[in-house]
């Protein structure tokens, strides 16, 4: 074969390997080797199967198997108090004979039939989590029933899920619930079982909020938060890991400079006033100030990015590296961040 040809085969062999390189996602780690797997309990399925002959003492026969879980979700969930009162067992009667409650789970039952898909990539994201903090202890997921109480609840190794927040937008019980409007209940599927319960872990476990009060501040402990579930979910669209239709993801995209340039003209970034900072991260209908289109959140997607491109940047530094930092002046500094 001509030399010249072979030169030539060689520079697009080395340049097609740099692109792809490049290309490649670094979160896309080899979990292979990790044989640790998180612990997943069917908490609803023990609670609702119990016979109750005997009340008491089957829910103390469930509390001996989950004591800290168990507290949890009956103190902090459903807030009927603790199996030590009194009239525990009535109230936990009445729950059980609730007519919304026997409906509900009915639902669920139905919808969770066939739980394993979820269940494997609850797996894999510890897996990864497991990857990226190999001294922190790995959680129990404990799933549940809760009357639409919170959607994920954590405490000091432990995560409860909400299955009857995840029964899918066009669930009945959904339309009625007061307190839960339409911008939050397009969420409530399945599919956003697995995001929900990364993001919630991460805030639990790097909770910054002491030290977060500016705008600036928010937004890339929000960021890290976010860069934290790619971490675990390094194959799941941002949709799904933000809670974006793809609509408000492509305007974020495409208005991404615009955006920071609103930040920064009108002097909020380094705000401390409490309004300026909820409007960027809390959710809502759309992003006051900016078009009905918008989504809400946007001071998330925009620190979000920030801290993407802080650690596309600095390849040496590692995701626990990043969860320990709170820097988040130098984070911006360092990350070069400015969108054209």
């Amino acid at each position: 074969m001509d030399m010249t040809i072979i030169c030539r085969l060689i520079i697009f062999a080395t340049v097609t390997l740099t692109v792809l390189s490049c290309n490649r996602n670094r979160l896309k780690v080899d979990i292979s080797d990790i044989d640790e797997e998180i612990s997943i309990v069917r908490f609803e399925e023990e609670l609702f199967d119990l016979p109750l002959n005997d009340t008491l003492t089957e829910l103390s026969a469930l509390r001996d198997r989950h004591p800290d879980f168990f507290d949890l979700f009956t103190w902090k969930v459903i807030n009927v108090g603790g199996i030590e009162e009194e009239p525990f067992p009535l109230i936990m009667g009445q729950f059980f004979a609730d007519t919304m409650i026997q409906n509900v789970k009915r639902i669920t039952e139905h919808k969770f039939s066939d739980f394993k898909t979820i269940e494997n990539d609850l797996t894999e994201a510890f897996k990864y989590y497991r990857y990226h903090f190999p001294e922190i202890e790995l959680p129990v997921i404990y799933t549940m029933i809760s009357g639409f109480n919170q959607s994920v609840v954590t405490a000091e190794n432990i995560i409860g899920v909400s299955l009857d927040k995840y029964l899918g937008r066009d669930c009945i019980y959904y339309q009625n619930l007061q307190n839960v409007p339409f911008y939050k209940i397009k969420n409530m599927h399945p599919d956003k079982i697995v995001s929900d319960v990364a993001y919630t872990w991460g805030f639990t476990e790097f909770n910054e909020t002491v030290n977060t009060t500016t705008l600036l501040d928010n937004i890339i402990y929000q960021g890290k938060l976010m860069y934290f579930v790619d971490a675990l979910l390094p194959e799941v669209h941002d949709t799904l890991k933000i809670g974006y239709t793809s609509e408000q993801l492509e305007w974020c995209i495409s208005n991404e400079p615009q955006m920071w340039n609103f930040i920064i003209e009108n002097k909020k970034l380094y705000s401390n006033d409490r309004m300026d900072i909820l409007r960027f991260i809390n959710d809502a209908p759309y992003t006051t100030g900016f078009p009905v289109e918008s989504p809400p959140r946007t001071g998330i997607w925009t620190g979000w990015q920030i801290v993407r491109q802080y650690m596309k940047r600095h390849k040496e530094i590692t995701v626990a590296d990043l969860m320990r930092n709170t820097d988040y002046q130098q984070i911006l500094n360092d990350s070069g961040y400015y969108p054209e």
